[in-house]
């Protein structure tokens, strides 16, 4: 079992560009529920990744801390309940400070028909979801779901135990996997499976997951707003945003020089309109 490497190609065709016939919401509504008291930076840098992945319009809810962040960093964000067509859910939460509003919150969220890109705090809550789901854990996060469907918690040494690892757990989940790493794994039910290749060391710092989420989200909400809602398309979308983001962080560390050098997560959120601008022009 070897997957392909997801190209810039690929991306491109997987991008949606918008027209003249286009308005806010034809391109794309995405949905944050992410970021918490303790973590609001990270409602902060998926807002701020969505809005640059050039989506129509992001809405968030969060906690009063973290909106008025959200708030102050992109005064255009909407900060009310409304229609979406794509979800990014549990970027900066902890399931174990979760009330119970905000379970039934995310359990309502994950019975909808809206795609979900699910991460940290809410990950526990996606073996019950019968919404279209992505997950974007890294390997402790995947351990412990695959625990939690009945699977072997396995750790897995090398790209080929983890692409196994990564299409097993999509074919119980029902759901698109996306597995964190050097190499980033996609795989959906089915054998559907690819890596992407495009990141750097740099990019291993705090909050890259969550522009990741944010980069995936707008992604989806565009495919969702075109009708492409099967679960290879959203595979196709996973891939799609890890190359994304994968190529901005590169892009954003070769700034410093050949060799590269250190970013932050804002770095690679801020890459991210030229990597997609670029391969949109030679796709």
């Amino acid at each position: 079992m070897t997957a392909r490497d997801w190209t810039g190609h690929e991306a491109a065709r997987t991008l949606r560009r918008p027209t003249g016939a286009d308005d806010k919401y034809s391109r794309g509504v995405v949905g944050l529920r992410t970021g918490s008291t303790r973590y609001p930076g990270a409602a902060v840098l998926g807002v701020e990744a969505a809005w640059r992945t050039g989506t129509g319009m992001v809405r968030y809810l969060g906690p009063a801390r973290a909106q008025d962040l959200v708030l102050q960093r992109r005064p255009e964000t909407v900060t009310a309940d409304g229609r979406v067509q794509a979800w990014v859910i549990g970027s900066g939460t902890d399931a174990a400070e979760r009330d119970a509003a905000e379970t039934a919150a995310l359990r309502g969220i994950l019975s909808g028909d809206v795609p979900v890109v699910a991460d940290a705090g809410a990950l526990d809550l996606v073996p019950a979801a019968s919404a279209p789901v992505i997950v974007t854990p890294h390997a402790r996060e995947l351990a412990k779901l695959r625990v939690a469907l009945g699977l072997d918690a396995v750790d897995a040494a090398d790209d080929d135990e983890r692409e196994r690892v990564a299409a097993e757990t999509a074919e119980a989940l029902g759901a698109v996997v996306l597995s964190k790493g050097a190499v980033t794994i996609v795989a959906a039910p089915g054998g559907w499976a690819r890596r992407i290749s495009t990141g750097t060391p740099w990019l291993a710092t705090a909050g890259t997951g969550d522009v990741l989420g944010g980069v995936l989200g707008a992604v989806v909400a565009g495919a969702a707003a075109a009708g492409h809602t099967a679960l290879e398309d959203l595979a196709a979308c996973a891939a799609t945003a890890a190359w994304v983001h994968g190529t901005a962080g590169t892009a954003a560390a070769d700034r410093h020089g050949r060799s590269g050098g250190p970013i932050t997560a804002l770095d690679v959120a801020e890459a991210v309109p030229g990597v997609i601008a670029g391969a949109l022009a030679t796709g």
